[in-house]
């Protein structure tokens, strides 16, 4: 029953929202690359609200998925219902002024959103699989069972795949001989059998990772700044794997449907663009903006992006790796509108939950009444700030200075969400190359 209300509720926001925004074509103040074009034009045939209607949907199905991969697991880490988590933190999701400018201009960003956040699954799980390996003995999970031959050692070190003998010294395990003395046919398996076996391993492994963030950039161009983020972090597997399905996506595009691209069509200047180029097109007083200057800040703005990301992810936190590639992409971007941050939704999350494990995890609490609570204010002004509405924030840049900031004071959280198997070995002692006083 909540759902199906919170159903109806979505479907009346989704077009008030729509009314409001004025959309008179699909995704008509959006840029899209040319599998973008091909993906949408299919709408061009229906009528205008019922294919906002449907991107719309798709929208908020994409945002539901990606807030169950987020949310899910802080909620179980706290002992609290996920399904509960997850259905406050769309609730609060929803008046999001990103969220509310994708649905009510009909644009993809909540797909971009979603096809990333399915990364992170992925590496998520690479890292079970691997730490699995590494700690407990046997064939690695992306094998199937079947390959166990005789020789194979279980987790206990027996041995399988051999036939046991009883106490009368007879062989089990071997298949009768028909009375013509024949070995009966071994049953085989179903096509299908073998085509779930393979996606059940591929999910156990994660070996989809990069697929989502191929098809983004394919889409959008914009996270293309992921892949450089998997060459960062030396995620060879799925930065090669992103590039590829980028590449082969726009190749097929190019080759079905050459030239037909959708172009942006805005200014510099404007005030609703809140990226750094935007800034300083308005600080000069100018309709471009001044390019030198320009790539130093951007420059400077990805290095701190990347470096915090490497950091986070050594430290085991790649939602918010994540969340600091996508700040530096859309703070350095030459046009980023209000619907295109939607990488602050993670951030306050991850500031929420700072905050939780400061005050949970406080030692002394005499020493610090309130433990925690510059995280909690933090996440309390961003959200403040990108739900009020925007001709209030955009004519001070409010969205492009809460970029800059949380690009550069976003706190992660060590080993919530790893990408990076945990070693049986135990860690090096490194011993610094100057030696500290030895005396007491």
């Amino acid at each position: 029953m909540v759902v199906v209300l919170g159903g109806i509720a979505a479907g009346l926001a989704i077009i008030r929202l729509q009314q409001a925004y004025g959309m008179s074509t699909v995704a008509a103040n959006w840029h899209a690359s040319g599998p973008a074009a091909l993906l949408l034009a299919p709408l061009a045939r229906l009528p205008v609200p019922f294919a906002g209607l449907l991107l719309a949907l798709t929208g908020v199905t994409a945002l539901g998925l990606a807030l169950i991969a987020l949310v899910g697991p802080i909620a179980r880490r706290y002992g609290k219902s996920r399904f509960w988590a997850v259905l406050a933190a769309a609730g609060l999701a929803l008046p999001v002024a990103p969220v509310r400018a994708t649905l009510g201009l009909g644009c993809l960003d909540l797909l971009l959103f979603g096809l990333i956040s399915a990364d992170v699954v992925a590496l998520r799980r690479s890292a079970w699989a691997r730490s699995r390996a590494a700690w407990w003995a046997g064939p690695p999970a992306s094998r199937a069972p079947a390959s166990r031959g005789p020789g194979g050692r279980g987790p206990r070190g027996q041995l399988l795949g051999l036939p046991r003998r009883t106490p009368g010294g007879q062989l089990l395990g071997l298949p009768r001989r028909t009375p013509g003395g024949r070995l009966p046919d071994l049953p085989r398996p179903a096509p299908g059998g073998r085509l779930l076996a393979l996606l059940r391993r591929g999910w156990a492994t994660g070996a989809w990772a990069g697929v989502g963030t191929g098809i983004a950039t394919a889409l959008a161009f914009g996270p293309c700044l992921f892949i450089v983020y998997y060459a960062v972090t030396r995620q060879w597997r799925a930065a090669l794997t992103a590039l590829g399905t980028a590449v082969t996506l726009l190749g097929a595009a190019a080759v079905i449907a050459p030239g037909r691209f959708l172009r942006r069509s805005a200014s510099l200047a404007d005030p609703l663009n809140q990226s750094l180029a935007g800034v300083l097109a308005r600080l000069y007083n100018s309709a471009s903006t001044p390019v030198l200057i320009w790539l130093s800040f951007a420059g400077l703005l990805v290095a701190v992006g990347m470096i915090r990301a490497r950091s986070a992810h050594a430290d085991g936190d790649e939602i918010a790796a994540f969340t600091l590639v996508g700040l530096a992409g859309a703070a350095v971007g030459p046009v980023t509108r209000i619907h295109e941050m939607m990488w602050i939704l993670p951030a306050v999350l991850i500031l929420v939950d700072a905050a939780a494990r400061r005050k949970v995890t406080a030692r002394r609490p005499r020493a610090r009444r309130f433990p925690g609570i510059g995280f909690a204010l933090a996440a309390g002004l961003v959200y403040l700030l990108v739900v009020v509405d925007p001709r209030w924030t955009t004519g001070w840049n409010g969205y492009a200075f809460a970029l800059i900031l949380l690009l550069n004071a976003l706190p992660w959280r060590p080993g919530v969400a790893p990408a990076v198997p945990a070693r049986r070995v135990p860690p090096i002692q490194r011993v610094p190359a100057i030696p500290g006083p030895r005396g007491r």
